[in-house]
């Protein structure tokens, strides 16, 4: 099973436009970045792509209850 290393970055000052990024590992090598915003999920490659792919928090919703894997919540 892969290791997923995670690391975030969130702006020093709370500006709505300016975005949350994720940094995703899979044993140690990088996946790419995740930007989460008001407006939407972002993600750009590792490959050092100059293009991301962007989606609306709708569509995101429809996406993870098409193809997201069903788990239970743990409740505190």
């Amino acid at each position: 099973m892969a290791s997923h290393d995670i690391s975030f970055k969130i702006p020093q000052k709370f500006i709505l436009s300016k975005d949350v990024e994720f940094e995703v590992k899979s044993n140690g090598a990088k996946l790419g970045t995740l930007l989460i915003s008001q407006g939407n999920v972002e993600w750009i490659p590792a490959n050092k792509s100059v293009n991301k792919r962007r989606i609306s928090w709708e569509k995101f919703a429809a996406l993870m209850e098409a193809e997201g894997k069903i788990t239970r919540i743990k409740k505190a």
